[in-house]
């Protein structure tokens, strides 16, 4: 709980690492977030190119698009002015939406299949870890089992498909697309070119493809659940919601917005730092120790876990004041280093040399998502609401986010 401590923990990756997942999470999650030490330095160097804010910018029309989609839809639904929604099932095709659009590009209905199955196969890993624990049980040809078998063979042969493609492609002297998996490629065929007698800095395809579906998980799950608790805590304080809206409006009046508009909008980042302070994506970090090591006045031997409770260091009030556990967005307003008075106590995408790459992808995407809601619509809490965070994965709304949306004159 000690930020001092949280910052030694986070800073000595090496010797604090990912503790190793449940066998069966393998199938659902592997790639940059499970790897440590040299493996995890050489796969982040050719990937980090694919989130560089100039690269970003290029994927605007692809988060306009989804963006626009979805907006569309809740305006037939609303035809008289108003309706009540279920607004999270539109936020999570939202954000897969964009991430195959982003990631895919031209292989984007490719890349819709793939959501969907990484959807049902996230629900089935869940279903399993909750359950007891049986050691060998993964081994029985159960209906689960047999089930995210069938999904990982799936989805790694559609990815394998578009990654013959595109290799084709880039073997033919085309140039590479500009989406996620195209940047990626890229990057990976320079360091093969540099380093062509040594195999180990080189991605496989096996490897590319397990950073595509780690794009699916990391990227759709944080920003959709981002964008939930946005919109159910702007609905609580319309102040706020009025405030945002105002910003939008000075900044983009109802042209779509556009990446130089983006960093004026200062109330709405506010808010989203506020967001992720009160519901940050993953509630708590896990690391195992690597070696016998000391942090402050500790000492930890090799094979201990320790945990970061992320949600209880967010909520603290010595930290935060006696305010803590209400919205305020306020104390971000003179940003992040200032409300944390230079200290770890607020790191919803980690924090240190294992900070979440995507960490502006996700960002962006939601700025622009916020935005266009904001001019189309104002909202408010249904009756029929029910307020239940549960981290699953991520912090979702157990039952939903059920609000009213009234349709703005544009």
């Amino acid at each position: 709980m000690e930020p001092e401590l949280i910052r030694d923990v986070l800073l000595k990756s090496n010797v604090f690492q990912k503790p190793p997942p449940h066998p069966l999470g393998k199938l659902l999650v592997s790639g940059l977030v499970t790897l440590e030490g040299e493996r995890w330095a050489k796969r982040r160097k050719i990937i980090n190119p694919a989130f560089h804010l100039e690269k970003l910018k290029n994927m605007l029309p692809a988060f306009h698009l989804s963006c626009s989609d979805m907006v569309t839809k809740w305006k037939m639904l609303s035809v008289g002015g108003s309706c009540e929604l279920d607004v999270w099932p539109y936020l999570e095709n939202l954000t897969g939406d964009v991430i195959s659009r982003t990631a895919f590009g031209s292989s984007y209905e490719e890349g819709r299949r793939i959501f969907q199955l990484q959807k049902e196969q996230t629900h089935l890993a869940i279903q399993v870890t909750m359950s007891v624990y049986i050691p060998g049980w993964r081994f029985l040809p159960t209906k689960t089992n047999r089930r995210m078998k069938q999904i990982s063979k799936e989805v790694y042969a559609l990815l394998r498909g578009i990654i013959n493609k595109r290799e084709k492609a880039m073997k033919a002297g085309e140039t590479a697309n500009s989406d996620l998996l195209g940047i990626l490629m890229e990057s990976n065929f320079r360091e093969i070119q540099e380093h062509q007698n040594n195999k180990k800095i080189r991605m496989s395809v096996k490897d590319v493809i397990e950073e595509c579906k780690l794009f699916y998980l990391a990227g759709q799950e944080t920003t959709s659940v981002l964008l939930v608790w946005t919109m159910v805590l702007l609905s609580e304080h319309p102040n706020w919601q009025a405030r945002a809206r105002e910003e939008v409006l000075q900044v983009f009046g109802n042209k779509k917005p556009e990446a130089a508009g983006l960093n004026h909008l200062k109330i709405v980042t506010m808010i989203f730092h506020e967001v992720l302070r009160l519901y940050p994506p993953v509630a708590m970090l896990a690391r195992a120790v690597y070696k016998d090591t000391q942090v402050g006045d500790m000492c930890f031997p090799a094979g201990v876990q320790v945990v970061l409770p992320t949600i209880l260091v967010h909520h603290d009030h010595e930290i935060w004041g006696d305010d803590a556990k209400e919205f305020n967005p306020e104390r971000f307003a003179e940003g992040v280093l200032k409300a944390t008075k230079n200290q770890v106590s607020f790191f919803p995408f980690g924090w240190g040399p294992r900070v979440c790459i995507g960490q502006n992808f996700a960002m962006m995407e939601a700025k622009i998502a916020l935005a266009m809601i904001l001019q189309h619509f104002s909202f408010e809490l249904s009756p029929s609401y029910a307020h239940a965070p549960f981290s699953i994965l991520t912090m979702q709304p157990q039952y939903g986010a059920h609000l009213i949306l009234r349709g703005l004159q544009c």
